[in-house]
């Protein structure tokens, strides 16, 4: 199953199959035990080279993936807009020619999805969408390890989105699609944009898992949830939006009240920067049921599989 993995992209979280996400999952797990087992670091990218175009800023992923290259031998190198100006100074496909020719490996954080599209298509090696306007498969990667590291088998679980059907909503939906996992998405009536292009497509892979998929108004939905997970409410690019849906949004909180109409045992997500008293409230994101910290975590290690499997196997 790992020599299947070499050279390949993570474009979207449909790009995989439940037992090609078992293995990602085996290898998460296995350097993750390194790490806190004090074992010492893999080397298997040394000599290899990330780049890393940002469009978008970002905390986590800018050090999840430096980390991650450091931790297994290799070197990753941050690019930011004003150093290629990808699609205005220079074409997405003449950047992909040239950074496939001098690095092993390309993650992108970018705005529009069809970038990352295009930058796989002319690469020559592994591309990573670290971020689109349309899905973040690698927080949905992150987020299914860390539930199936609490919970164990995810096949019935039942995952409650509450807030914007937005990109991460998409992945989410997609990964959950094809892993078996039910997953009802909770949004105010309109934001539901992202959710509605991967439906379809999400409906499919949920016709193989047998995953249930539900979409609703009403935040009483939560009813039983195994795992409750929101986000922010308006997202990068939003900004002039965020009063007028901070109003729509209010009876999406997710407050003490609404983790009480969950399973008494409900995980509480959130894939961070959070906006506290806003989606989330402190008693929430602190208390016994959130495990937004370890989710945080568990991006190094997730990506780190990413990197292993792809480009270790890859050249």
């Amino acid at each position: 199953m790992a020599r299947s993995m070499k050279g390949r992209s993570l474009i979207s979280s449909a790009d995989f199959s439940a037992e090609e996400y078992q293995m990602m999952f085996e290898m998460t797990a296995d350097l993750k035990r390194r790490v806190k087992m004090g074992e010492g670091h893999t080397q298997i990218l040394r000599g290899r080279t990330l780049a890393m175009i940002f469009e978008k800023p970002s905390a986590r992923t800018r050090v999840s993936f430096e980390v991650g290259m450091a931790q297994l031998g290799g070197h990753a190198l941050y690019l930011s807009p004003n150093d290629i100006g990808m699609g205005k100074r220079e074409s997405t496909a003449d950047i992909a020619r040239v950074f496939g020719r001098m690095c092993d490996g390309i993650m992108a954080r970018v705005f529009e999805h069809e970038k990352v599209v295009e930058l796989a298509k002319y690469a020559g090696v592994p591309v990573i969408n670290g971020l689109s306007n349309d899905e973040h498969p690698c927080q949905s990667l992150a987020d299914l390890y860390t539930i199936h590291e609490q919970r164990g088998d995810l096949r019935g679980l039942h995952l409650v989105f509450v807030g914007d059907g937005n990109n991460v909503a998409a992945s989410l939906l997609l990964t959950c699609a094809t892993l078996g996992v039910n997953m009802t998405v909770i949004h105010p009536n309109g934001y539901d944009v992202e959710i509605k292009k991967v439906e379809a497509q999400a409906r499919q892979l949920a016709e193989g898992s047998k995953a249930t998929l539900n979409f609703t108004t009403e935040p009483d939905a939560v009813r039983g949830a195994d795992v409750i997970y929101t986000d922010v409410w308006a997202s990068m690019g939003q900004e002039a939006e965020a009063e007028a849906r901070a109003k729509l949004f209010a009876p999406y909180q997710v407050n003490s009240e609404l983790v009480s109409k969950a399973d008494r045992n409900v995980l509480v997500m959130h894939c961070l920067p959070a906006h506290r008293g806003s989606e989330i409230t402190d008693e929430v994101m602190d208390g016994p049921h959130s495990v937004v910290f370890a989710q945080a975590e568990n991006r190094l290690h997730a990506q780190k599989s990413l990197l292993a499997l792809f480009i270790a196997n890859g050249q």
